[in-house]
């Protein structure tokens, strides 16, 4: 379903891109069965009539056909970017022209306009919130508090966020329920470790055109995102090494066949470092004094500020661009730092962000949860809640059936003795 009329306030790059956008848009929606079955049953059922929804998300060609799906379903959209660098600038144009979906998006803002686009969602008063990385819900518990009597509940689409609104649950801040969509198993399972896993190679890739083979790669964190990088890199010829400060997870790194060791002792042999913890300056002072001449630094995580970019501004004499995303940082002591992306996240702004077959999941989680949330919203305290287990089972079920695949049944006889405690030897 298309809608004709524009919506009146907007904010996008050109809206002469839509018709690209739009090739983008439906390109991808081929790889996305389980958020278009969704979208039949919304479109039919129309549960978000007139439900304000304001979401904060990487502004791409899959977040595009979440947005389509909600506002299908009933729902009045505002969107803006979570980060500066991650908008498409086609979607966002075929988003606004052809879909009626406000969008306020583009790519390469800075950082006043991020937040001005931030308060332009916010304006819409929104009831329910989507956030990748929880700067909505921070600006609404802030700055714009007078609107939170209007917030029914929210959904949260990364680690990051999730972090971030724990605790502000654990404080007693928090002042309505969030479905952490990103603790799902069929997203961080998946969206994590094989979506990022593969973006974030891609856009090294897409970055540098450097070969992976033979190198000595560096993957700082081996969450689910960690995880994946690392294989793929593994994958690709790299010698990777793995830095860790989580004993078990480095334990789980080293039994993978990984060698695990420091930040600071790998600066010295990385050529490339992928840093993918969600903390600040993990490749920090000291690790930017032991970097090789040449070495190149890519982010992984939500936010720029694993990498200390003031640190390595303020040691070097000059600065260059030397490819789209790639930028030198010449030092006084004769070494260059290549930094992807101004330190953002790589795999969307070099390149696309993840495949759409695995946004798939992670969309329909957060197209499920804001139903959940419109059902049963009102009846939950603001506290941080997983993604129900049903919902997630769903999911699955219907990925496999959209991939040909099937599963097995338990008979009654081992339904039963699964949920018996009698049987024994």
């Amino acid at each position: 379903m298309t809608i004709a009329t524009r919506p009146s306030k907007h904010d996008v790059a050109d809206l002469g891109l839509a018709e690209a956008g739009a090739r983008r848009i439906a390109w991808a929606a081929r790889e996305m069965p389980v958020l278009r079955a969704i979208r039949e049953r919304l479109a039919k059922e129309r549960p978000f009539v007139d439900l304000r929804i304001g979401a904060c998300l990487h502004v791409t060609a899959e977040t595009a056909n979440l947005m389509i799906v909600l506002r299908d379903g009933g729902a009045r959209i505002a969107l803006c970017a979570s980060n500066p660098l991650s908008t498409q600038d086609d979607v966002a144009a075929a988003l606004v022209a052809n879909e009626g979906i406000a969008v306020f998006a583009k790519k390469g803002e800075d950082r006043d306009t991020y937040y001005a686009h931030i308060s332009s969602v916010l304006e819409t008063r929104p009831q329910i919130t989507m956030d990748d990385g929880a700067d909505v819900v921070t600006e609404l518990h802030t700055r714009r508090r007078e609107l939170l009597p209007d917030v029914r509940g929210g959904t949260e689409e990364t680690t990051t966020g999730v972090t971030r609104l724990r605790a502000m649950a654990s404080e007693g801040v928090l002042a309505y329920p969030i479905i952490a969509v990103n603790d799902a198993l069929t997203k961080h399972l998946f969206d994590n470790r094989y979506g990022t896993g593969q973006s974030a190679v891609d856009g090294i890739l897409r970055a540098t055109n450097l070969l992976l083979a033979g190198k000595i790669a560096v993957v700082a964190g081996y969450g689910w995102v960690g995880r994946g990088i690392a294989s793929r890199l593994r994958g690709m010829g790299s010698i990777v090494l793995i830095c860790e400060v989580d004993p078990l997870r480095a334990l789980e790194a080293a039994m993978d066949g990984f060698e695990v060791t420091t930040v600071v002792a790998a600066a010295r042999r990385g050529d490339l470092f992928v840093t993918a913890t969600g903390n600040v300056n993990v490749i920090g002072r000291e690790a930017i004094a032991n970097l090789k001449d040449g070495a190149i630094v890519a982010n992984a995580g939500h936010f720029n500020d694993e990498i200390d970019l003031g640190a390595l501004g303020e040691q070097a004499t000059s600065r260059r661009e030397l490819r789209p995303f790639v930028e030198e940082f010449a030092l006084r002591d004769g070494r260059r730092i290549v930094v992807l992306g101004e330190g953002r996240l790589v795999n969307l702004a070099a390149a696309e962000g993840h495949p759409p077959a695995v946004m798939d999941m992670s969309f329909a989680n957060q197209a499920l949860a804001v139903e959940y949330l419109v059902t049963k919203g009102g009846t939950l305290a603001p506290q941080v809640y997983p993604v129900p287990r049903d919902l997630d089972e769903e999911i699955a079920r219907r990925k496999l059936e959209a991939m040909g695949m099937k599963i097995d049944e338990m008979t009654s006889a081992q339904s039963e003795y699964a949920r018996s405690w009698k049987a024994g030897t």
